[in-house]
């Protein structure tokens, strides 16, 4: 009798949607199921979810996506799991959610700034960060400040994935790859640290903070109650999983030193990988996933959220648009470039050069169209990817190429438009749920289908397109690039006023 075929399951867990992902031992991808989740603004500032639909979300997908494939549930070898990294998850002695804060969310931005006046340098140089709103512990902060009954009742501390993991396993746990990249880990040795949790003003937390380890490292196994809720079989293993911008970027092919990827998805992520932690103030934050493996990243979430939230708010108003990105593309295609057309600032959800920066479309006259207005968001969400690169080439990470992933690799024209801007050849990878194969061979490697990451990555993922870069248009961006710098200078100013404007009503 022939053996039976074997899979790995790949969970992608970003701030709105859940996917659940089957591939084969060579990274085919053999069924896919997604489900989106809400999001809750219950303050200006504040976006956070509901931890039970989190759940049933990922229960019925991972559901999904085994009856899609036809096969066995004992067929599936292993499971990972990537998730956004940030945010706060918090759970209580029995498990149960206390409170969801997603990484988009900014309520922290005022004490972010007060703890970075007053602890800054130390923190950077102990988990190579400066406080920011969204950041784990400074969201923490935020909760024992304003929230001290739900800080009362904390027992468990994680970031989005590793909640899921939890279900999946009983397992408190998370990993050395989320733990590192929120803050909350002493870098280069990748460890908790109590100076740096006292610095956050979080000396009483260290009990909150689960067991610390490798994402490749089997965390547990799937329990009776969560292989009944998902048809999982029980027993299957679980990793414990992946900060989902290193994930997507193993599943898009990345993880040597010295390679890069681009990430066009919530948030803007630039990332090239190394031995060792770039250790400069400028740069956003350095990632650990496992020895000598580190990723230099520069963020913020102004990437693809605002096609996202321009497609939410002005094309799916009434459901006339059974594809509401592909009709935003074709309206991009229409338009032929030009010196004067208009610009867009992609700070919908913030930026970490300001926290009273905003949103805004600018030069607009009589003769743009929607499609002008689409491009220069385009074009906006491409100008802040470079601004990161800029800032890790300045650092001494210099970047010659890179593979571009997330959803904003899937439009016809952002691909070209990064390899024009920035004057770099840009690669898409053939798989397009890449977070969720960065975790399934994440997998694979922990149950012994492959021996390290570099086999498991030539054996799992393939390129689809390599866009080389225009030198005209190259110079076209640079012109615009400087104009678009300019222009966030000249608003600072009213921005500034604005916020506290704000802040006194």
């Amino acid at each position: 009798m022939a053996e039976k075929s074997i899979y790995f399951l790949g969970l992608d867990a970003g701030n709105t949607v859940i996917k659940a992902v089957l591939f084969d031992q060579d990274g085919h991808q053999v069924a896919v199921q997604a489900l989106g989740g809400q999001s809750s603004t219950p303050e200006p500032g504040f976006v956070e979810r509901d931890l039970n639909e989190l759940w049933a979300n990922a229960r019925d997908a991972i559901g999904g996506c085994i009856a899609k494939a036809g096969i066995q549930a004992d067929q599936i070898a292993g499971v990972g799991c990537a998730g956004h990294g940030n945010g706060l998850y918090l759970l209580d002695q029995a498990g149960s959610p206390l409170i969801g804060i997603q990484s988009l969310d900014t309520r922290a931005a005022d004490l972010a700034a007060e703890l970075s006046a007053a602890n800054g340098d130390r923190l950077h140089e102990i988990c190579l960060q400066y406080p920011w709103p969204s950041q784990t512990p400074v969201l923490l902060a935020w909760i024992k400040r304003h929230r001290p009954e739900i800080y009362d009742r904390t027992r468990t501390v994680m970031l989005c994935k590793d909640f899921i993991t939890f279900k999946l396993t009983g397992e408190r746990v998370s990993d050395l790859s989320d733990m590192s990249g929120c803050g909350l880990a002493r870098m280069p040795d990748c460890v908790y640290d109590d100076e740096l949790l006292a610095l956050y003003g979080l000396s009483d937390a260290r009990e909150f903070l689960p067991r610390l380890i490798d994402p490749g490292e089997i965390a547990g196994a799937v329990t009776a109650d969560a292989a009944a809720a998902t048809g999982l079989a029980p027993g299957t293993p679980v990793i414990g999983g992946y900060f989902d911008v290193i994930s997507s970027a193993m599943g898009s092919g990345v993880v040597a030193a010295g390679e890069a990827s681009i990430i066009a998805g919530t948030w803007s992520i630039n990332q090239v990988f190394s031995a060792a932690p770039v250790n400069d103030r400028n740069v956003f934050m350095a990632s650990c996933f496992g020895q000598d493996r580190f990723v230099n990243i520069e963020s913020s979430a102004t990437s693809a959220a605002n096609l996202e939230w321009y497609v939410r708010e002005l094309v799916e108003r009434g459901g006339h648009h059974d594809d509401p990105f592909g009709y935003c593309n074709a309206q991009v295609g229409r338009v032929t470039p030009r010196a004067d057309d208009p610009f867009f600032h992609p700070f919908l959800y913030g930026s970490g050069q300001g926290a009273s920066f905003r949103a805004g479309f600018y030069g607009l006259a009589g003769w743009h169209g929607e499609g002008h207005m689409l491009r220069a968001l385009f074009e906006g969400v491409m100008f802040e990817h470079r601004r990161h690169i800029g800032v890790l080439e300045q650092a001494g990470v210099p970047l010659d190429r890179a593979i571009l992933s997330g959803g904003g690799s899937r439009s016809p024209h952002w691909p070209q438009m990064f390899a024009d801007c920035l004057g770099v050849p840009i690669t898409v990878a053939e798989a397009r749920e890449t977070g969720a194969l960065g975790a399934a061979i994440g997998a694979a490697c922990a149950v012994g289908e492959v021996e390290a990451y570099e086999e498991g990555i030539a054996r799992m993922t393939r390129v689809k397109q390599v866009f080389e870069p225009d030198p005209g248009m190259h110079t076209h961006y640079g012109e615009r690039y400087d104009t678009y710098l300019d222009l966030i200078e000249t608003m600072q100013d009213f921005w500034s006023r604005a916020h506290m404007r704000q802040d006194r009503a």
